[in-house]
């Protein structure tokens, strides 16, 4: 991969097929089967300034190009649904309007750290859409979608990943959500 990231700032990315040790390994797992996944690169951080604010401005990364995913809990009597959503950092996921009616649900919330965690096999504060279970929805807002180049989390606080939107849309269970944020 020859590529050029310009909003990499100080990151110095390489191919991520080349270091899946920087990536957990449902992650590592998604990547090796995602159509495009030679468009997409890994970089190492600083795991302690992995918060979007505070990666930003240490790195010189724009806010407006990073991604943030949330993963949210939707609840409709006994069955509980999980939902990644995709929103840019500089936005706010609808969680009690749109999300909590994609979902069918009639309480809809930010799932918990820990129950995350156990789901996705990833660090909380490096949650990805990229490797989580395969029957969740990846929910991503148009703006997510429409984006040349993305910087979101790679599954650790360690690493980042920076992808196309229209990679990020190939992966299982991807979809638009329009007014997600």
């Amino acid at each position: 991969m020859d590529r050029v990231w310009t909003i990499a700032g100080s990151l110095e990315p390489v191919p991520v097929l080349s270091r899946l040790d920087l990536v957990p390994e449902p992650v590592a797992a998604a990547l090796k089967t995602l159509d495009g996944a030679d468009r997409v690169a890994v970089a190492p951080i600083d795991a302690s300034l992995a918060d979007t604010a505070e990666f930003c401005a240490h790195y010189g990364s724009p806010l407006a190009a990073s991604a943030n995913c949330v993963v949210v809990a939707g609840k409709r009597g006994d069955q509980v649904r999980h939902a990644a959503c995709m929103v840019l950092a500089t936005m706010r996921a609808d969680v009690n309007g749109v999300i909590r009616k994609r979902l069918d649900a009639r309480k809809a919330s930010f799932a918990l750290m820990d129950e995350t965690v156990a789901l996705t096999g990833m660090e909380y504060g490096g949650i990805t859409p990229i490797g989580v279970p395969a029957d969740w929805p990846i929910l991503v807002s148009p703006e997510v979608a429409a984006a040349p180049e993305l910087i979101v989390g790679s599954g650790i606080r360690g690493s980042k990943i920076l992808i196309p939107g229209d990679v990020l849309m190939k992966l299982t269970g991807a979809e638009v959500l329009p007014g997600l944020a």
